[in-house]
């Protein structure tokens, strides 16, 4: 009984901090990603908002969990290995997910490309994060800067291309731009290339952790199961 509570305890802790990660993950994602995800034409969720919610759910039943096993509390102990189970099967989804649904990922950030070199100028939020990948990945267009010369915005411009699109600070908008002064690879190549490379990394840790309630539901199925003997163990005398 006393080897069930303690590693209940410890695999409790080892869910908060879990939860904790998860938390910090979706503040940094939420900051630092939040103008990229405009640029997805895919309706998803957010994934920072889903980090969020979950870190922040996990630390509370991870809370709760250990002070179940400590009080040898029998219905806290059974809530916790529901929400264990319904972690196990949303971490299933979102790792299998991530696995199947790699390429359409990949297409909704192209076709949100295209929708944000179209709106360019005219929506203040896609101009922003389109000029922000650009500069970040060092890319220019969709599949390349020829993108932007035939786009409303440059057609205005006189056949030119954004400054976030130029490898010197100095800028680069002559008409035509010279090609050796712009990025040379296109956004999409990028995005997808990153999405290709990580998304099996997020599908591994996601899987993983996913796996790893198993041990909590029997642990405090296990648990919950030896309180009722072990209390009346101690009431009856002998």
């Amino acid at each position: 009984m006393t080897m069930l509570k303690l590693s209940l305890m410890a695999f409790s802790f080892v869910f908060w901090a879990a939860g904790l990660t998860m938390l910090v993950i979706g503040l940094w994602a939420k900051v630092s990603l939040g103008s990229y995800l405009v640029l997805s034409a895919n309706d998803y969720p957010s994934a920072p908002a889903i980090l969020l919610a979950t870190g922040a759910a996990v630390i509370i039943w991870g809370f709760l969990g250990c002070f179940g096993a400590a009080t040898e509390h029998r219905g806290l102990l059974r809530a916790y290995s529901t929400f264990l189970t319904v972690v196990l099967a949303a971490g299933l989804t979102a790792g299998l997910s991530a696995l199947l649904y790699r390429q359409n990922i990949a297409q909704g950030f192209k076709e949100g490309l295209h929708q944000a070199l179209l709106a360019y100028g005219e929506d203040e939020a896609m101009s922003d994060a389109l000029d922000a990948v650009q500069r970040t990945l060092s890319c220019c267009g969709v599949v390349s800067y020829r993108d932007w010369l035939t786009s409303p915005w440059g057609l205005e411009q006189n056949g030119s291309v954004p400054l976030s699109c130029c490898r010197a600070r100095r800028g680069c908008q002559r008409s035509p731009p010279a090609a050796h002064g712009l990025h040379r690879d296109g956004c999409f190549s990028k995005v997808s290339a990153f999405v290709s490379s990580n998304m099996f990394y997020v599908a591994t840790a996601a899987l993983g952790l996913a796996l790893l309630q198993l041990i909590g539901i029997v642990l405090s199925c296990l648990l919950s199961a030896r309180i009722p003997a072990h209390l009346l163990a101690i009431a009856t005398p002998r």
